[in-house]
């Protein structure tokens, strides 16, 4: 007898968040449940009947990277699908650079050394699926319920964010939650189905974020832009040009990397500000940018401000 499918296989576009300015609150009758937003690597899990697959959030099947998170998912129930965040601990604090470093491991045996030097925490905060049930037009309520309930008994790596119907518990997360890596929160409605488009809500704590930098455009050692990876997404996105401080942090930085080699044999590409696709050099994973984005173009711009010195 042939095995019945899960109900959702990759790739499965996305739920996304859109800013806002202020912390929202709940109206009389509706209330609003709020999550804290990790800076990670955004990964859907999917249990399938033989084997684990995981998907980055442009639809790129990047299990290979995530073996411990693959092992760990092995013990979900078949057609068990999650949506989450993929963070990595160093110390009290999560690091996205070594969430990017695990996410570009280029080999089986790389992505196994790396689990155990960095290994990786899963956030989950969605449940797409369960069993032969499509979840997505249920709402979030429930989604939530039956995620604790799935996710419960298991315990790390995978687990399911924190979240609160207390804007008060809320607004002290938001202050508190920085010192660990959080950049803000993510806010939902209980009756909210999943869907793909910006229908959640997200408030950061700051204009700026950190970003990876995974190649330059222009010269090896005096680029005039930088190809970066943000929290969240998988897609290379080209920054603004490059100020003269900055170019000047990063002359000494530059070079003190080793030569990375493409996988393929036509040069990488990073998206631009007007949507096309432009070629860059890339560079070991080894260097984090503070950024600033704004969007009053048709991709959002990326303004790099400073290069971030490790302590």
């Amino acid at each position: 007898m042939t095995a019945l499918l899960p109900p959702l296989l990759p790739p499965v576009p996305v739920a996304l968040a859109r800013p806002v300015p202020t912390l929202p609150v709940a109206t009389p009758g509706r209330q609003l449940a709020y999550e804290p937003k990790f800076d990670g690597h955004r990964l859907l899990i999917f249990r399938l009947a033989d084997e684990v697959r995981m998907q980055a959030r442009s639809g790129r099947i990047v299990t290979r990277a995530f073996p411990d998170l693959a092992a760990a998912a092995l013990r979900l129930p078949v057609g068990t699908v999650l949506d989450g965040e993929v963070v990595v601990w160093v110390g009290r604090h999560t690091d996205f650079a070594a969430v990017q470093k695990r996410a570009t491991a280029a080999s089986e045996a790389r992505a196994a050394r790396l689990a155990r030097e960095l290994p990786a925490s899963y956030a989950a905060f969605d449940l797409l699926a369960s069993g032969p049930d499509d979840l997505r037009p249920r709402p979030y309520a429930e989604r939530r319920a039956r995620l604790v309930a799935l996710l419960e008994p298991h315990g790390p790596p995978l687990q399911a964010v924190p979240m609160t119907m207390d804007p008060e518990l809320a607004a002290t997360w938001y202050e508190a939650f920085p010192a660990i890596g959080v950049e803000g929160l993510v806010i939902k409605s209980p009756d909210q189905p999943y869907r793909p488009g910006r229908h959640w809500r997200k408030l950061r704590h700051s204009e700026t974020r950190d970003a990876v930098v995974v190649g330059v455009v222009g010269p090896r050692f005096r680029p005039r832009a930088l190809a970066l990876v943000l929290p969240g997404d998988d897609t290379p996105v080209v920054s603004g040009p490059l100020s003269p401080a900055v170019r000047a942090q990063l002359a000494t930085a530059l070079r003190d990397l080793p030569p990375v080699e493409s996988p393929s044999p036509d040069p990488p590409t990073a998206i631009d500000t007007v949507g096309a696709w432009i070629a860059y050099q890339p560079i070991a994973p080894d260097l984090t940018v503070e950024v600033r984005q704004e969007s009053t173009v048709r991709h959002a711009a990326t303004a790099v401000i400073r290069l971030r010195v490790r302590e």
